[in-house]
């Protein structure tokens, strides 16, 4: 029997449920959630980051759990810290509301956002509340930088120089993957597509990568890095963009990606409806992958320490080509324009 719908009384009501899975004892706040703002207590510098998470354009309840929902929300922001190789530290969380939510919804969806947070022990510092036509998810993290207070390592894009080594750690294509077919099948597409709807449904930060990456640029030339959200193809330009050109100008970069090293979902799924399993991987989005490049003695240490780390090109002076094709009419997701392809 489904349970009855139990709408949360008050904002009051809201906020003592969120307390049943975010106690409010941080360790990395002076003070927490309750009063007009937090105090944080930082042990060096800070690296933060935002980003929305809107309904029925960032995910569809129609197949996305609560859990899923909660999960993703922090996640891709814990995401943009690990590509800083950054310690995630606490968030806050402001959340609009639709009068379809329950109580059973929100302590879903909460429970799903403190299985996020957990690995990292992240404190819900605070945040806001409000009635909105659809469900608006709004969070903002903040973790501590790699390295000495006085000498932080902080993962940047720009930077790389050409003979650079680029690498990947994590599976480009498979979100995509998973956004088609849970699309179509609804959440029956698990069944057929499990690899690919974990990547889009509930994907993994590379946080230990990012962490890993950082304590070698500790020591050397840091790597450049940026996480994999709107597509290898579209994001690529973005970590090499005014990297060691005096004219302010990109670099290139000349990437060999064999099929063999695409996940075998990836290729299925192409095959099965007449596409390339390569271009396919370009255009992803929502990967969470992370992206670098780094000098090419770095690249033994790095394979031995990091599960998932892949070389898949060099940087060059300029043009892209993906096996020796041009990626100028290759492009990802946009969320003002359409992703097109060849």
């Amino acid at each position: 029997m489904p349970k009855p719908f139990c709408p949360p009384g008050s904002e009051d009501d809201i906020l003592k449920r969120l307390s049943l899975h975010f106690p409010d004892t941080p360790e990395t706040l002076l003070i927490g959630r309750g009063d007009d703002c937090a105090m944080l207590r930082p042990g060096g510098p800070l690296c933060v980051s935002n980003d929305l998470f809107l309904e029925d354009v960032h995910f569809r309840r129609s197949y996305f759990t609560p859990e899923d929902v909660g999960y993703k929300a922090l996640a891709v922001n814990i995401s943009d810290l690990a590509a800083c190789g950054a310690r995630p530290q606490a968030f806050t969380l402001a959340l609009g509301l639709p009068d379809d939510v329950d109580v059973a919804w929100l302590d879903a969806f909460f429970a799903g956002m403190a299985d996020a947070a957990r690995p990292w022990r992240m404190a819900l510092a605070g945040g806001d509340l409000s009635r909105s036509d659809r469900l608006h998810i709004s969070v903002t993290v903040w973790g501590e930088a790699y390295g000495a207070p006085d000498e932080p390592v902080f993962l940047a894009r720009g930077g790389a120089m050409p003979g650079d080594s680029i690498f990947l750690v994590g599976q480009v294509g498979l979100a995509r993957v998973g956004l088609a077919v849970l699309e179509k099948h609804g959440r029956s597409a698990i069944e057929r597509w499990p690899a690919a709807c974990a990547a889009h449904l509930h994907p993994l930060p590379q946080v230990d990568a990012g962490l890993m990456l950082a304590r070698a640029g500790s020591n050397a030339r840091p790597p450049v890095l940026m996480d994999v959200s709107d597509g290898l193809a579209r994001d690529l330009p973005r970590l090499l963009d005014r990297s060691g050109r005096k004219d302010g100008g990109g670099l290139g970069a000349a990437l060999v990606l064999p099929r063999g090293q695409l996940h075998p979902e990836v290729s299925r799924y192409a095959e099965a409806h007449g596409l390339d399993p390569v271009e396919q991987a370009l255009l992803g989005g929502e990967d969470y992958a992370l992206l670098g490049a780094c000098a090419p003695d770095m690249l033994p240490p790095l394979h031995a320490a990091i599960p998932g780390f892949m070389t898949i090109g060099v940087v060059t002076e300029e043009g892209l080509t993906c096996n020796n094709r041009s990626l100028e009419d290759v492009r990802g997701f946009d969320h003002f324009g359409e992703a097109r392809h060849a």
